[in-house]
């Protein structure tokens, strides 16, 4: 089977010859760590989230997705500038318009070592949010790959995974918090309802304008929403404010994208959001992910409640993979079942930290193909 029948197969819970291998990506920091840990040099290329290695197989044993590049973002984007820095910090403006104090110190290539501290977002008022819209013209024909038209044909006719946009290219909440803040949406629910209305109706006719040029010349395997809404104990939006606020707008964005043949669509928030899992079906949703584990996202758990209509990506615990073979075999082996009945992509429950060391990242690597291959026994 090729890499897209092995999904096709797995998204319908049917039997593939094997589960497809993905994973996340991997820290900045953990390269390095891996680098003076021995990985070799073949290792050290290629894309670890898409799989994809300059046309190469890839190397470390990941299948290749590929991701069609619509930028659904600002377009201008903010200028970017400095505002402060010394030897521990920087305080600076993004391209997003969010105004951060970043930590300097142990950053790797760009890759902080610790979130940032935010400080102001570029949407306050309606006002602000009226403003902001005209950063967001879906006409606007550079938020296509120029010669994507060229492209159809191969893209119709492929043996891989074919994403449209690139993986955290827009969402709901995600968006909205990206332009207030998550203690200031978080306000704005219920003390300002009809903003919070005005961002989502926004986001969704947004959403429907700029994809449909490409969704009615090719089909695509899927189109994933990106999130993060939750913490470790539940959403940031109650399922009322969610049912009320967010609820219409997604289903008919996912209408739309369903409508003109993309076949599945994907939910990815951080977080324990199981609270929200019976709307997230409701709209359309086919696919959670990464099914966080110290959030109390069990996949062998909430996939026996929700059966075929819920399928899973993630939900391999990184905290485990760091402890040693022993805890990874026993990571992997409880998931076992889920390989068996179908609906499940295993990987883990987001990108590799530096606390996991190459020697066991190799092990993990090698126990989860025998996993998706169904050859892991106890």
């Amino acid at each position: 089977m090729t890499s897209r029948e092995q999904f096709l197969a797995v998204m319908e819970h049917s039997p593939p010859d094997r589960v497809p291998s993905w994973e996340l990506g991997i820290w900045p920091q953990t390269h390095d760590r891996w680098i003076a840990e021995g990985m070799p040099e073949d290792k050290r290329l290629g894309d670890w989230f898409t799989g994809a290695d300059a046309g190469r197989e890839n190397t470390v044993g990941l299948d290749v997705r590929e991701f069609v590049p619509v930028h659904m973002g600002m377009s201008p984007p903010f200028e970017h500038r400095v505002v402060e820095k010394t030897d521990r910090y920087e305080v600076i403006q993004d391209g997003s318009g969010i105004l951060r104090k970043a930590l300097v110190e142990g950053s790797v290539r760009g890759g902080r070592a610790s979130m940032d501290q935010y400080l102001r977002f570029p949407v306050e008022t309606v006002a602000d949010l009226r403003e902001l819209k005209k950063r967001y013209d879906p006409s606007e024909m550079a938020r296509y790959p120029g010669d994507w038209r060229e492209s159809v044909p191969g893209w119709n006719d492929r043996d891989h995974v074919l994403i449209l946009g690139r993986n955290c290219c827009t969402g709901f909440y995600g968006v909205a918090r990206a332009w207030m803040g998550t203690e200031n949406l978080c306000l704005a629910i219920h003390d300002d309802p009809a903003l919070c209305a005005e961002m989502f109706e926004f986001i969704a006719d947004f959403v429907i304008e700029v994809t449909t040029p490409i969704v009615e010349a090719v089909d695509f395997d899927y189109f994933n929403f990106f999130e993060d809404m939750a913490f470790k104990s539940g959403p940031l939006m109650s399922p009322t404010s969610f049912r009320e606020l967010v609820f219409p707008h997604y289903r008919r964005a996912i209408d739309h994208l369903k409508r003109h043949g993309v076949r599945y669509v994907s939910l990815d928030s951080d977080g324990n959001t199981e609270t929200l899992i019976p709307q997230f079906l409701e709209m359309g949703v086919d696919v959670h992910w990464p099914f966080e584990r110290a959030a109390d996202m069990d996949p062998v758990r909430i996939k026996a409640e929700y059966g075929r209509d819920l399928r899973i990506w993630g939900g391999i615990d990184k905290r485990e993979i760091a402890r040693g073979p022993e805890a990874i075999d026993r990571a992997l082996l409880e998931l076992a079942p889920l390989i068996e009945s179908g609906g499940f992509i295993p990987a883990l429950d987001h990108t590799f930290p530096p606390d996991i060391s190459w020697p066991n990242f190799c092990h993990y690597m090698e126990q989860k193909q025998r996993l998706i291959e169904g050859r892991l026994a106890a």
